[in-house]
């Protein structure tokens, strides 16, 4: 490896700057009210139906900014194989997190998907050099962790088989997040534009999320309410389109790991959010997650 390839992979193994860690923060605030996006449109568009659009919509708008920006979008290439690959990992993702809700409670989804900051962090241990943890930050991760679980509650063992499937979808769902991220981190994405690999996301997406809404029976059934509407288009445009792109630049440019770290603020974004939004509770535990999950952040982002 040249010096050049080497200031380059350090580069982007570092870790996160204020500056970077505060946009990661607003990333997992915009993530977290897009869970309440989706609630608000469910009455008038389907899961799987909702997602196929948002992603084909982004698609479109992805390659018209790249296009007026003179960036390339084409598919073929070296990057094919990784690309086909984080594609049906973004698809399966969703298949698995939306499909999971009708088996399981959202709180132990949640516990469940979360898992993926520990796959990414396992994982870069053996595929990128520079971005293995210390045990402060195997620490930092597992208090983070232990504050969802004071935010959501300990998962028991389920005696009800249709819990336990859905349990397993939430867990499939994890690990195909953490897997795109390790996989764009690790392959030929990490050198190309971002919009390329967001565009083969959403593409691929797109056929595999339509055909489950077709084989579930999903139907609108009625013209959607402008609220519907509304959060459709924040979770296309602001959340698919801009958020996204966003999280993948600076996923080539900084330590996975530490940027998968944070999204362990996403889920308690998703309460805040519920409580503003649609009036869920939040229990007096919810402060102490927060506080654990912050602790977590700043263990795992402690410089050495």
């Amino acid at each position: 490896m040249t010096s050049t390839a080497q200031t380059t992979h350090t580069a982007a193994t570092r870790p996160l700057e204020l500056g970077a860690a505060a946009v990661v923060v607003f990333l997992c605030l915009c993530w977290g009210f897009n869970q309440v996006a989706v609630k608000l449109a469910l009455p008038d568009i389907p899961p799987f139906t909702q997602a196929w659009i948002r992603s084909a919509g982004a698609a479109l708008i992805i390659w018209v900014y790249a296009r007026s920006r003179g960036i390339s979008l084409d598919l073929r290439g070296e990057t094919l194989k990784a690309g086909l690959l984080v594609g049906f990992l973004f698809g399966w993702e969703f298949i698995f997190i939306y499909r999971s809700l009708l088996y399981t409670t959202a709180s132990r989804a949640t516990l469940f998907i979360y898992v993926a900051p520990f796959v990414v962090v396992l994982g870069a241990h053996f595929l990128v050099p520079n971005d293995r943890f210390r045990w402060s930050q195997w620490a930092g991760l597992l208090m983070s962790f232990a504050g969802l679980l004071l935010a959501f509650g300990l998962p028991t063992p389920s005696a009800n088989s249709n819990q336990l499937f859905g349990d397993l979808l939430a867990l499939g769902g994890g690990i195909t997040w953490g897997l795109t991220t390790l996989v764009v981190k690790s392959s030929s994405l990490a050198y190309v534009a971002p919009e390329k690999t967001l565009q083969y996301q959403l593409v691929i997406s797109v056929p595999m999320l339509a055909l489950c809404a077709l084989l579930f029976g999903e139907a609108i059934t009625q013209v959607p309410g402008s609220v519907a509407l509304t959060s459709l288009a924040y979770q296309t445009i602001w959340v698919v389109s801009l958020t996204f792109l966003v999280w993948f630049t600076m996923v080539s440019r900084y330590s996975a790991s530490r940027l998968s770290s944070f999204t362990f603020l996403t889920p308690l974004f998703g309460v805040f959010a519920g409580y503003l939004v649609l009036d869920d509770p939040i229990t007096p535990a919810f402060a102490g997650a927060v506080a654990l999950v912050i602790g977590g952040l700043i263990l795992v982002n402690r410089p050495k």
